[in-house]
């Protein structure tokens, strides 16, 4: 298979820019003035910067306050080392890059589904003295569950805390839970790399330490790539129903043949699954895949050359051995039917050669 005919289907690591998004970018690069400079340049690229704000909100909804960032990552580090609750707590099955930020965070359970259990969420916060930061992922990246963030915001709420939701994989997709703080990336709804926003619902969470952004970022923005982000956002996305009936017929098939899908009890986002195919490591799949001209992802991680289990499906109990034979394929608005059923075939195709071995 030529590069021309590569079947894409990692979008939930990152979704390639679509072209409202990238004229708008070019919009931006013409526009070159620093957005903080006084002068009638700066002003002019100031004055886009905020309508690019205004018109951010009114895609998503969002009443509170919006902080531009570089990305997902950012905007976890301001929301976990500039809250001023001092107590936190992290679910087990968040992004790589919260642990770097929440070092001392305590640990919030999730059961075998990988969600987590409302009432076990309670008895940890009934405990704490003074209000804390709950962080708790919408959809986690590898296995698409969906946690019930309006039962959970509830129950933080109800114990005098906050919410803090990385939303990355679900913006654009799902709506906004009901959260304080709200992750949002860019370019996982096909806006460029390298931009993304922290929503706040109420800024005096936050502590203010100078710089732009009201003083809670440092650092020029990228008043191009948030122009690209914002029309990203804006751009109709009406292929959610699509997805669903691609992802279902892919558990289906997997099943069918002998694998399985990771999580299959939990609600699950349309775009994202993990599969487990039995006795085989997913980097012999990833390989199998890529040389066959699939572009998916793994379950786990491979550092310094040791397999790594997974630490979500470890959290969610799955046996290591299972862990590190599965991979994860995620759909996006460009994904056909003729694209599934090809991926399907080279699953059974891979299955039945190791099988046969």
């Amino acid at each position: 298979m030529t590069d021309t005919k590569r079947i894409y289907l990692d979008y939930a690591a990152t979704a390639p820019m679509l072209d409202a998004a990238k004229e708008a970018c070019v919009e931006g690069f013409e526009l070159w003035a620093n957005p903080s400079s006084p002068h009638g340049d700066g002003r002019a690229a100031q004055a886009m910067l905020e309508n690019a704000r205004r018109r951010f909100k009114q895609a998503l909804g969002w009443q509170g306050d919006v902080i531009f960032t570089s990305g997902a990552s950012e905007a976890i580090q301001i929301a976990l080392t500039k809250s001023k609750p001092a107590i936190q707590f992290v679910s087990p099955v968040e992004h790589d890059v919260v642990p770097r930020f929440a070092k001392n965070a305590q640990p919030i359970p999730v059961d075998g589904n990988g969600m987590v259990v409302p009432a076990n969420l309670n008895h940890l916060l009934k405990g704490v003295e003074g209000p804390a930061l709950v962080a708790i992922q919408s959809v986690n990246n590898e296995t698409g569950v969906m946690q019930d963030l309006d039962t959970l915001a509830k129950v933080v709420r109800d114990r005098g805390s906050y919410l803090l939701a990385d939303c990355s994989q679900s913006v654009g997709k799902l709506p906004l839970p009901d959260a304080d703080l709200i992750v949002v990336a860019g370019h996982k709804f096909g806006g460029p790399p390298g931009v993304g926003a922290l929503l706040v619902k109420d800024l005096r969470l936050l502590q203010a330490d100078g710089g732009q952004e009201q003083g809670y970022r440092s650092g020029t923005q990228n008043l191009p790539y948030i122009l690209g982000m914002t029309a990203a956002l804006e751009a109709p996305a009406n292929w959610a129903g699509r997805a669903a009936e691609l992802r279902q017929h892919l558990d289906d098939a997997i099943r069918k043949e002998g694998g399985a899908v990771i999580a299959d009890k939990s609600p699950r986002i349309a775009t994202i699954a993990s599969y487990h195919m039995p006795g085989v490591a997913a980097n012999t799949q990833l390989i199998k895949f890529d040389m066959a001209g699939f572009a998916v992802s793994a379950g786990s991680a491979c550092s310094s050359g040791t397999l790594k289990t997974s630490h979500v499906l470890e959290a969610m109990g799955i046996d290591p051995q299972v862990a590190r034979e599965v991979i994860r394929v995620s759909i996006g608005r460009d994904t056909s039917r003729a694209q599934i059923y090809a991926f399907i075939d080279k699953w059974k195709s891979i299955f039945a050669e190791a099988r046969r071995v």
